[in-house]
């Protein structure tokens, strides 16, 4: 028991817990499946608004606690909010720890503040991290509020980059089929009740394209204000075409931009390079630099392989520096690149190199939440029972205006932009590629990450093993990292908390 004056509880949670680069989460983040449904927000004073004196609250179940200092705690579960609380706030939940009214907490007891001592139980029941006493249902939506779609506008690509799971065949999408294509997504969206749309311009190298992505996205601003769904939009680049024109093409579109860079020097050049086997990382780096000049912030995808995984430390120390949003994915074979063995991801290497990355984050932490973005297709901001929207919210179209259900299986075609509501034929499909709950997955119900990680990319599971009912073959990389990946939000939290307490 505290005996002494203590200091006022800090309850820390990130601002944008939610934060996800632009064209990776394939749920959208705080916007889909992957969001706890919100908890009414309490008045300034939280003993005698909504009549909740009377009101008994407890300590939601399933919450784990990891120390990060002497002082300060990250806590996370399936119930609330990834939260820093110092010694003062952890006493204060534990008084949670069976049913309490809010009169019986004892000020005296507590020796702190009332002013500081209502304010702290109004953070904690914001972060979900007690709640009235049987009404702390979980319950995660399965139906997300945006509906994804790929359009690869064109097969044509510069590069030849190893892990490509694309031909590269000389083939663009016409306009017509553009068009009819996205007519497809909104009549989709329409009819299964989704508010926003989210379009992935891709390729091949979607800027060889550059006015069909404009005519096309025209089109789908058009239909957004038609129908009343909002419009998000990001094109998916290697970075090498990059102009000054080219920005100002986007922002005027309000289009994001989201590119891959998998190394600095020969670390990005061994596996991304031109057809004629020239790397292709100096042009990359030219082309963020002019995107940073002319005010556009793109994301960076990196995709880590058993090549690039050592040199991770040097590039995310330069992304830190020009202050960019990114992610870390994990190379998934297919049938182009399964030649590259050397390409192939080894546990303890790859575990190496990614802890080496996250000791460079520590000492140059972000003002943005990484937990979206540090381990492959995990979302550790939410809980969530699917890695992506493969099968449920997601649809992916051809050059042809074929759709498929995975931009990875862009050859295994199931629907068109005939169809009336693609989207439905989409999630009836039982032969192709199945996205299953977490819950469905063997080696993963009893598992504690299982509402973060959710047993990884179907996809690469069934590759590996035959089956999607399994756990992911990534799983020990995936435990290795997970513990780490929080601390790091931890004290990320406790850096800026001086930004939180602003509000």
């Amino acid at each position: 028991m505290l005996s002494k004056k203590i200091d006022r509880p800090q309850i820390l949670v990130s601002l944008n817990s939610t934060y996800v680069p632009t064209g990776q989460c394939d749920c959208d983040g705080g916007d889909c499946a992957c969001d706890l449904s919100p908890l009414a927000e309490l008045s300034s004073d939280i003993r005698l608004s909504l009549g909740m004196l009377e009101t008994e609250f407890v300590r939601v179940p399933n919450s784990q606690m990891m120390n990060l200092d002497d002082t300060y705690s990250i806590c996370y579960g399936t119930h609330h909010k990834v939260a820093v609380l110092n010694q003062s706030a952890i006493y204060l939940l534990n008084q949670f720890t069976n049913p309490q009214k809010l009169d019986d907490i004892a000020i005296e007891n507590l020796l702190i503040d009332s002013t500081d001592l209502q304010t702290a139980i109004q953070e904690l029941y914001q972060a979900r991290l007690i709640a009235p006493n049987n009404n702390y249902s979980f319950n995660l939506n399965e139906i997300p509020e945006t509906l994804t779609a790929w359009l690869h506008i064109t097969d044509r690509c510069n590069l030849r980059c190893d892990y490509c799971y694309l031909p590269h065949v000389a083939k663009d999408m016409s306009i017509d089929i553009g068009k009819a294509a996205i007519e497809s997504i909104f009549r989709s969206a329409t009819l299964n009740h989704y508010r926003r749309v989210k379009l992935k311009y891709a390729g091949g190298e979607a800027l060889l394209c550059s006015p069909l992505i404009k005519d096309l996205h025209l089109y789908a601003q058009s239909l957004s204000k038609e129908t009343d769904i909002i419009l998000d939009g990001v094109v998916l680049s290697n970075g090498t075409l990059i102009t000054p024109e080219i920005i100002e093409m986007l922002q005027a579109l309000n289009l994001r931009l989201m590119i891959s860079l998998d190394g600095l020097s020969n670390f990005h050049n061994i596996q991304r390079s031109y057809a004629g086997g020239k790397g292709s990382f100096q042009d990359v780096e030219r082309g963020i630099k002019i995107a940073l000049q002319n005010g556009l912030i793109p994301d960076i995808s990196i995709t880590v392989s058993g090549r690039n995984a050592e040199g991770l430390p040097a590039l995310i120390e330069w992304i830190l520096e020009n202050n960019l949003p990114f992610s870390l994915n994990f190379y998934r074979e297919n049938e182009l690149s399964a030649s590259y063995e050397d390409l192939q991801l080894e546990e303890s290497r790859l575990i190496e190199g990614m802890l080496a990355a996250f000791k460079v984050i520590e000492l140059k932490l972000p003002n943005r939440s990484l937990l979206g973005s540090l381990i492959d297709r995990a979302n550790l901001s939410s809980p969530h029972k699917r890695t992506c929207g493969v099968g449920q919210s997601y649809l992916v179209f051809d050059y042809k205006g074929q759709i498929a259900k995975c931009q990875m299986q862009l050859h295994k075609t199931i629907s068109s932009s005939a169809t009336e509501d693609p989207l439905s034929v989409v999630r009836q499909d039982k032969v192709g590629i199945q996205n299953l709950s977490v819950e469905e997955k063997e080696g993963c119900r009893t598992c504690e990450w299982k509402y973060w990680c959710t047993g990884g990319c179907s996809l690469a599971t069934f590759k590996a093993t035959g089956r999607y009912d399994i756990q992911s073959p990534n799983c020990n990389i995936y435990k290795a990292l997970y513990p780490e990946a929080l601390r790091l939000e931890g004290l990320r939290l406790i850096k800026y908390s001086y930004l939180l307490y602003k509000y």
